[in-house]
């Protein structure tokens, strides 16, 4: 065998094993985006929240109450329950009544979710009370 064949027939293995280093490469960092992402959806849904619920006491019980049921993920699915979104609405299509893109808006989602605490508990903070109380709400 020359040293020529040699060469050629290991140079494609070379190509494939670069090609494969730099595809997990990539993967591995696609993989790190949606993170990322998430961190900064969830730093825009806060501060979304914040200005619709100016008054601190109020905007920090919604907060610990949406902390601990989405981790402020606008697209957090339970999946035993199918609860949905910032505030674990269930069914999730109730949101509706707040905006027709209540899947994706955080905005729409945290109306919703605003609207039903002060319907149903009075406010965000009469809410947090009762979720400490019963871990949910």
């Amino acid at each position: 065998m020359s040293v020529s064949f040699i060469r050629r027939i290991a140079s494609p293995k070379k190509v494939l094993t670069t090609a494969a280093v730099a595809t997990a490469t990539v993967g591995m960092a696609l993989a790190a985006a949606p993170a990322q992402a998430a961190t900064t959806s969830a730093s825009s849904a806060q501060s979304i929240a914040h200005e619709m619920i100016p008054d601190a006491t109020q905007f920090t019980a919604f907060s610990k109450i949406v902390e601990r049921e989405s981790g402020w993920n606008p697209s957090a699915t339970n999946a035993a329950s199918g609860a949905y979104g910032l505030v674990q609405a269930l069914p999730a299509s109730k949101m509706s009544t707040a905006g027709s893109d209540w899947k994706t808006n955080p905005a729409t989602q945290i109306k919703w979710g605003l609207d039903y605490m002060n319907s149903r508990y009075g406010s965000p903070a009469a809410a947090w009370s009762f979720w400490q109380a019963h871990n949910w709400y």
